[in-house]
């Protein structure tokens, strides 16, 4: 059992750096690298210590089955909001994406229909135009894209997407940093 890597996996999980996992347990930034390296092992005390601090019991840190996590998402995990007054439609594709480094979506926008704009934010965003044709509003700037070609931007600047298309426009989305 590599006790160093299944600590870094757990201080990852909550979303902790090295530097904060050592504060929080009086331990230096260096000496949380080793122990993650196996370079160094910490006494029963400073073991006890860590796993506290990550949420985790002695008995769940040495149960050799791992949860698995899960992969694949079907129909049934999807959840989907309406919003008819401005012709748009989102399928989070992955249930407590919001919670996760990224979020993807399907955005459904009918003839004229508008997303909701947007502050900056440090998210980036991805989008694949899948069906009919978008215009995205990123500051003062318009830029389109039509089925088949990818959208990719900083979302430094107020931003809203519409339907620049005679129909229903389709595209798969993908923020980091959930601002949907």
């Amino acid at each position: 059992m590599q006790i160093g890597k299944k600590i870094k996996n757990l201080r990852l999980k909550k979303g902790l750096t090295q530097e904060e996992l050592g504060e929080r347990t009086d331990l230096s930034k260096g000496y949380i690298s080793q122990i993650e390296r196996d370079l160094s092992s910490p006494s029963i005390e400073t073991f006890f210590d860590i796993l506290e601090v990550l949420g985790c019991a002695p008995k769940d840190f040495f149960d050799e089955q791992e949860l698995e996590q899960k992969v694949v998402y079907g129909d049934e995990d999807q959840t989907e909001y309406v919003d008819e007054e401005r012709g748009y439609q989102i399928q989070w594709l992955v249930p407590e994406s919001n919670e996760k480094e990224m979020e993807p979506i399907i955005l459904i926008l009918e003839e004229k229909g508008e997303f909701k704009e947007f502050e900056p934010s440090l998210s980036e965003t991805f989008a694949y135009v899948l069906t009919g044709k978008i215009s995205i509003r990123l500051g003062r700037r318009v830029y389109s894209a039509r089925a088949g070609e990818v959208i990719y931007y900083h979302a430094a600047e107020r931003h809203q997407i519409t339907n620049d298309y005679p129909g229903t426009s389709q595209l798969l989305l993908v923020a980091t940093e959930s601002y949907l």
